[in-house]
């Protein structure tokens, strides 16, 4: 028996992919996307240290799939961002890797064609044009981390991070977060769990060494400081919403306990809203009446919103496709999500400060 007999057995063939430092060097950062981000960055830091009072709402569709729909969605959540800037940091949700339990769409890096082609290079390269040009708009970027390679081809772009639920437990996601740049958000498990997410943010404050890659490309021992801007999101779990007062007061106890900052950030989607986007603006509602009764732990809002209401499953002809209509999960149209961050933005407009 030879050697080669004993591994790669079910490999069907290696493809050499461009290094971080090629992928860069093709699509740079210019000083004004490289200033919106590390903006973005300093802004949320400074909320979750209660320097600044306002509340960030990461909003967007549940993953990008057309690049022009998002770019056109990414200009209207601009001129958004500035409108309810006295109140809101508006961060655009810009996810291209979707994690899967099941057979499904992986995502734009995965599967850019959603034919099942799996062209990764041009996923990754269409994923950092995508962001330059939502930076270059003048927004962050909000995005979740999966692969654990994707960070060194566009970790530089991206402003805020979230961990799934169902990564928020895995070694090598909090491992990976102790070295990302960004403030990190780890979601409660899919069960309602919060010890899956507070002892995430805990292990990932802390340095750690592990098998990555770096600007080369070369298999590299990657040792990191930690990350000390973890927080929590609460998502719901086993179909039960979690945002409600008492559930807050739980995660406020939760993260005490840990002895953890009292930060948190409640997805207004997934089982939040039983998956109905239309129940997305009464999360925010309550999370706002919660916050003008004293609440101070809600530092943060998620929204998936996209230019079309609901969702649509992936047509074999891609000329059938709705323009601005998810391909995920169901999201929120963009009128109701206007009508929504203007009355919430009415409602906390000047009564903020006393959150410092």
């Amino acid at each position: 028996m030879t050697h080669q007999a004993l591994e790669n057995l079910n490999i069907q063939a290696f493809q050499a992919m461009p290094s971080p430092e090629e992928i860069h060097g093709a699509l740079p950062v210019g000083d004004p996307e490289a200033e919106v981000v590390a903006g973005g960055r300093a802004a949320l830091q400074r909320i979750l240290a209660r320097e600044d009072p306002r509340i960030f709402v990461v909003v967007g569709p549940c993953s990008i799939h057309d690049p022009v729909a998002g770019l056109d969605y990414a200009r209207r959540l601009k001129r958004l961002a500035e409108e309810v800037a006295d109140t809101f940091l508006l961060v655009m949700r810009v996810y291209f890797e979707k994690p899967r339990t099941a057979l499904g769409w992986k995502g734009l890096i995965n599967d850019p064609r959603m034919d099942g082609s799996f062209h990764v290079e041009e996923g990754v390269r269409t994923a950092r044009r995508f962001l330059l040009e939502v930076a270059a708009l003048g927004l962050p970027a909000g995005t979740e981390a999966l692969d654990p390679i994707t960070p060194q081809y566009l970790g530089d772009l991206i402003a805020w991070t979230a961990i799934g639920a169902r990564t928020a437990e895995s070694p090598t996601h909090r491992e990976m977060s102790s070295g990302l740049s960004t403030p990190v958000g780890f979601k409660n498990g899919t069960d309602g769990d919060l010890a899956v997410a507070t002892n995430g943010i805990l292990l990932a404050s802390t340095p750690h060494s592990f098998l990555g890659i770096n600007a080369q490309g070369l298999a590299a021992i990657v040792h990191t400081r930690g990350n000390p801007h973890g927080h929590l999101v609460l998502r719901g779990g086993s179909g039960r919403p979690n945002y409600d007062s008492v559930s807050i007061r739980l995660a406020e106890q939760a993260l005490e306990q840990a002895g953890l900052p009292k930060n948190i950030v409640v997805d207004c989607s997934h089982a939040n809203s039983l998956k109905n986007p239309r129940l997305q603006p009464l999360v925010m509602q309550d999370c706002v009446h919660q916050v003008l009764r004293g609440n101070r732990s809600i530092v943060g809002l998620m929204v998936e919103s996209f230019i079309e209401e609901g969702q649509q499953p992936i047509p074999e002809d891609h000329a059938c496709l709705r323009y601005g209509c998810s391909v995920t999960d169901a999201c929120l149209g963009w009128e109701d999500t206007e009508r929504m961050l203007r009355e919430a933005r009415e409602a906390l407009r000047g009564r903020l400060e006393i959150r410092r």
